[in-house]
């Protein structure tokens, strides 16, 4: 029977407007994000993290202090903390994104936090600027409750996944702008090929990567799905056999449908092994010095251990 609290359904039609609601609020606290950090390689200052509660930006500066903002997805609340003591929050409810943003800045300039936010979305089709946007305004506390409960797992396999890597890795982290929990292998090699169409891609991807993480249903697939790519694209990649998963040529990468991990007899071991076999395929078709890049799998630690 599939694991109904930890693997829930989550159908892209019944909750399309709610995420695509949510994504917007994450844009602002991720744009807050960009704002107040430095740079680091492969823009690894602006994710959101996976919280026992929902998402978070973890501690940021902030002046002389520090700031985190972090989406209870349990009592439904934007909570903005400062090191002072200080703390606001917004009730996350249906209102339209222009209503919300307005509270939103509303909320950093009482606290005192002085943050540049570009309006506009990225990342999206037909975007909308947050202060002009009385379309997206829907909110499903179940729908986003069932969306965390999935994040908590995903976000445990894929950190396991990690520990089988001892080159440079990526944190396991969710990008506001392609709405997606991830975590990025690197063989060490610049990127080949010209130069990528934007700064953002450029710093992305200056480098050779394969990368694995999970999307809710956006991401041009249409239903939930994790996956898996390389970039720059290798030749010879679609031909490559992955377990559980296939090569979607319009994407240009493996996908693994969620309803197939969900309603498996053990979802953790068909995640896990299609993220080890579609890792190997990309890192194989571009010869990735394995032998230096890996090591063995860290198993989970028993509850009676000392």
């Amino acid at each position: 029977m599939p694991d109904a609290k930890r693997w829930p359904q989550l159908d892209w039609d019944q909750w399309k407007d709610t995420a695509e609601t949510l994504q917007m609020w994450t844009q602002m606290v991720g744009k807050t994000r960009l704002a107040l950090t430095p740079l680091q390689n492969h823009w690894w200052n602006i994710p959101l993290y996976v919280s026992a509660r929902g998402l978070t930006t973890s501690a940021m500066p902030c002046a002389d202090d520090l700031l985190e903002i972090e989406f209870d997805f349990r009592e439904h609340i934007l909570e903005f903390r400062l090191s002072t003591g200080a703390a606001e929050q917004i009730a996350l409810r249906p209102r339209p994104v222009a209503a919300f943003y307005a509270q939103y800045k509303s909320t950093l300039s009482e606290l005192g936090v002085e943050a540049h936010i570009w309006p506009m979305p990225v990342e999206v089709p037909d975007p909308i600027r947050f202060d002009r946007d009385t379309r997206h305004s829907a909110y499903d506390p179940d729908a986003v409750e069932r969306f965390h409960r999935v994040l908590m797992s995903v976000d445990t396999i894929l950190k396991r996944f990690a520990t089988g890597f001892q080159g440079k890795i990526s944190p396991t982290h969710f990008f506001w702008g392609s709405f997606d929990l991830c975590t990025t292998r690197f063989s060490g090699r610049p990127a080949a090929g010209p130069p990528r169409p934007d700064r953002m891609q450029q710093e992305a991807y200056s480098h050779e990567v394969s990368s694995a993480g999970f999307w809710p249903g956006n991401g041009g697939y249409g239903k939930p799905a994790f996956y898996c790519y390389a970039a720059p694209v290798p030749e010879g990649l679609a031909e490559k056999p992955v377990a559980h998963g296939a090569w979607d040529p319009a994407l240009g990468e493996f996908l693994l449908p969620y309803d197939h991990v969900r309603t498996a007899a053990s979802p953790e071991k068909v995640l896990m092994e299609f993220l080890e076999t579609s890792y190997a395929a990309c890192a194989d078709a571009v010869h990735w010095d394995r032998t230096a890049l890996e090591r063995p799998i860290a198993t989970a630690p028993s509850a009676s251990a000392d």
